[in-house]
């Protein structure tokens, strides 16, 4: 097997782990930000306008991890540098 190969498999192994847990762990993470959210709300109706602010710019965050993992993964496959490293040598 040569490098090239080599480089393939695993650039192919990560992208697939990097979107795969890049999606999962955002996700529980939002599910779990709405329902603290939601019980807050809840429990203090008054202040449902700093809670939603609140929840919305900290989902947008937690969603931003899940789209650097996407591009992560779409380098890796796409416009992988390390098969350019390989190639020149």
């Amino acid at each position: 097997m040569d490098s090239i190969t080599l480089i393939a498999i695993v650039s192919i192994i990560t992208a697939g782990l990097t979107t795969a847990l890049g999606t999962m762990m955002p996700a529980a993470s939002e599910g779990k930000a709405v329902a603290t959210a939601l019980n807050a709300l809840a429990q203090q109706p008054d202040a449902s306008s700093t809670i939603t602010r609140t929840l919305f710019v900290g989902l947008a965050m937690i969603e931003s991890t899940a789209i650097y993992c996407f591009v992560v993964s779409m380098i890796l496959i796409f416009a992988n540098p390390f098969w350019n490293h390989v190639i020149a040598n």
